[in-house]
């Protein structure tokens, strides 16, 4: 006989724009429910295929698709949203500019923009063309 599939929620600990978090996690959800479900919605979730990148948040300093990520994934990790943009002086810095150079759009992918842009430049100060 065929075993039930479990659908219960599993603690999962993870810091989330600088403070530890337990969350529950159900088998199936993503990085971006469960930030999402801790009142961080600036990730925001459009394709949830990859394809988009509005729900781009940096896991351990590097930018990840967070409708891609499951949840469980998170365990340990250091997740920045763009709610962390206030206390990020780069990050601050990126906004700033987003907004001074006409970059930012309606608001569904601005969030997902600046956390790609925010993953190269903590990578390359000067990254190249």
């Amino acid at each position: 006989m065929d075993q039930p599939v479990t659908r219960t929620a599993h603690a999962v600990t993870f810091k989330l724009n600088g403070r530890e978090v337990d969350a529950a996690a159900r088998p199936f959800d993503t990085l971006a429910d469960m930030v999402r479900a801790c009142g961080f919605t600036g990730t925001k979730i459009g394709c949830e295929a990859g394809d988009c990148g509005a729900c781009t948040v940096l896991m351990d300093g590097k930018p990840v698709y967070a409708c891609l990520v499951s949840a469980a994934q998170s365990r340990g990790a250091d997740v920045q949203t763009i709610e962390a943009s206030s206390s990020d002086p780069l990050a601050a810095r990126l906004v700033d500019a987003f907004v001074a150079h006409g970059a930012a759009q309606c608001g569904i992918c601005t969030p997902g923009m600046i956390g790609a842009a925010l993953g190269l430049l903590k990578r390359s100060e000067s990254p190249s063309d």
